[in-house]
């Protein structure tokens, strides 16, 4: 910690996807072999008629500062892909774009908590929920799952997890780091116990929406009573592989739009012109164009799920979406491997960095010390690679 530093950043923690993709880098620039499976970014290119939109925006001159909230023709977008994927209706003045949606969610945080409010989160997490909230001054509140209950909240834990002082609930479905869905029947069991408290937003994290294996996608503002309570994020970096695009956006209550809207000004203003114009074409374009990736992920789940099969003191469960597979390594836990004591998952990650030169995600960072998080968003080859070299790691240090 540095004195000169405010509180505020020394208190939070590095993101622990990009500390990871960090070291994995440093290691490479000195020749050591890595295969990365730490970071959420899929290894597709961006789709043609998503880059073509984006050579005509720069032909048309669009190069000006934007409105703070997102040009008038994105939001229209984004109003139709909300009503045609999730039979959600919002109005222009109830979408905010921003500049990806870590920063719609850090909108949030800014604009809804006070010191000392209570943000309850699902565990596992996005890495990024707790420091968000902390630094927005709330208070995390972790709801511990297992692979039992497929990394899934009851609405007993849930009910339990309330006091008077929760402002939110942040969640995502798809779930990253587990893949895990809540299907409509489990969001309205939730909903239950919600309705009683309403105060209480709930923020629903739909990132990975399209990248989903289970058949269907339910948002929680979907149903009526929750409606108004409830904040849709999304973006594009997911399902267009557009990562570098950072196009995040919402759709909720006026009132919250019009605060994040505020705060927004005062921090970036408007996102970047050129990938907004491009974010259109890319909305207004059927789901069924990206089908491509979502079935190559799927393919690349069973594979992993296969070759993770193979290996002694892993626990899966099967994710229904996204593209990681969170094993439960906790039997190495306590294990002494190649002269290295293994006391946490980020032990174990780092094991498997050094020894087998490929690049996982701690479960501390998401809330979960039993797990790593290992992403499939990479070739074929480089996953056989990687399991090959994790397989025969374990097995000459446990031997």
């Amino acid at each position: 910690m540095n004195p000169k530093l405010s509180d505020r950043v020394n208190e939070m923690a590095t993101s622990a996807t990009l500390a990871m993709a960090a070291k994995a880098r440093s290691l490479k620039e000195e020749g050591v072999s890595i295969i990365g499976l730490s970071l959420g970014e899929p290894d597709f290119t961006v789709p043609e008629f998503v880059k073509e939109a984006a050579i005509k925006a720069i032909e048309a001159d669009y190069h000006s500062y934007s409105p703070v909230d997102g040009y008038a023709e994105l939001k229209k977008a984004i109003a139709h892909k909300f009503k045609r994927d999730n039979n959600l209706v919002y109005s222009p003045d109830q979408i905010v774009v921003s500049t990806g949606a870590k920063q719609s969610l850090a909108n949030l945080a800014q604009v809804l908590l006070n010191p000392g409010d209570e943000v309850i989160l699902p565990a596992p997490y996005w890495v990024s929920y707790a420091d968000i909230a902390k630094v927005a001054g709330g208070v995390p509140v972790e709801i511990k799952t297992s692979i039992a209950t497929d990394f899934k909240i009851t609405p007993e834990d849930l009910r339990h997890a309330i006091t008077p002082k929760t402002k939110m609930m942040i969640y995502s479905s798809p779930c990253n780091p587990s893949g895990s869905v809540y299907s409509k029947e489990e969001l309205r069991a939730l909903a239950d116990v919600l309705v009683n408290h309403p105060d209480i937003i709930i923020v629903s994290d739909e990132i990975y929406e399209h990248i989903n294996f289970s058949g269907s996608h339910f948002s929680m503002a979907e149903f009526e009573d929750m409606y108004d309570r409830t904040v849709t994020v999304n973006g594009v970096s997911k399902a267009f592989s557009m990562t570098g695009w950072r196009i995040g956006y919402i759709g909720g209550p006026s009132y919250i739009a019009r605060a994040c809207n505020k705060m927004q000004g005062q921090v970036t203003s408007g996102a970047n012109c050129i990938a907004q114009i491009a974010t259109v074409k890319a909305l207004e374009t059927p789901p069924s164009a990206i089908q491509y990736m979502v079935d190559a992920f799927k393919e690349r789940r069973t594979l992993i799920l296969s070759l993770l099969a193979d290996i002694p003191g892993f626990k899966t469960n099967v994710p229904e979406g996204a593209f990681y597979v969170f094993p439960d390594i906790s039997y190495y836990i306590g294990r002494t491997l190649k002269g290295q004591k293994i006391s946490s998952a980020g032990d174990f990650a780092l094991f498997l960095l050094e020894h087998a030169g490929v690049a996982t995600v701690t479960g501390e960072a998401f809330g979960d010390p039993d797990c790593i998080r290992i992403s499939y968003a990479a070739s074929e080859n480089d996953i056989k690679e990687a399991m090959k070299r994790i397989k025969e790691a374990l097995a000459e240090a446990t031997h």
